[in-house]
C-alpha cells in the first residue's frame, strides 16, 4: 500500500513539473501572439477603418438629397390598426424626409 502511494505521489510530482513546461511554452506563446496581434491592429486595422471612413465621405459628397419619388403601391404602407404614438399614421422610427405615409410624403400635396 505504501509503494502504491509513492508511487501516485511520484506520477503527481512528475504531472506537475509537466504542467509548469507548458504553461512556460504557452506563456511565450502568448507574448509573441500578442506582439503579432498588436502590429497587425495598427498596420492593417486603423488604416482599413480610415479607408473606409473616407469612402462613405466621398460618396456622401455625390449623393443627391433628393426625395424619392412617391409611387402609391397597394402593398406598402398597409394600416389596419393605428400606432399607439402620435398621431397614429407614423411610425415609432419615422422619417419625413424618407418615409412616406400612405397618402403620400408630408409637406407635398
Amino acid at each position: 500500500m505504501a509503494a502504491a502511494g509513492r508511487l501516485s505521489s511520484a506520477l503527481l510530482r512528475y504531472s506537475r513539473s509537466q504542467k509548469r513546461q507548458f504553461s512556460a511554452a504557452a506563456a511565450a506563446h502568448g507574448d509573441h501572439s500578442t506582439k503579432t496581434w498588436k502590429i497587425l491592429s495598427f498596420v492593417v486595422a486603423l488604416p482599413g477603418v480610415a479607408v473606409c471612413m473616407l469612402n462613405v465621405f466621398l460618396k456622401q459628397q455625390h449623393h443627391s438629397h433628393e426625395q424619392p419619388e412617391f409611387v402609391p403601391y397597394s402593398h406598402l404602407r398597409i394600416r389596419s390598426k393605428r400606432f399607439p404614438w402620435g398621431d397614429g399614421n407614423k411610425s415609432f422610427f419615422h422619417n419625413s424626409h424618407l418615409n412616406a405615409l400612405p397618402d403620400g410624403y408630408e409637406g407635398h400635396e
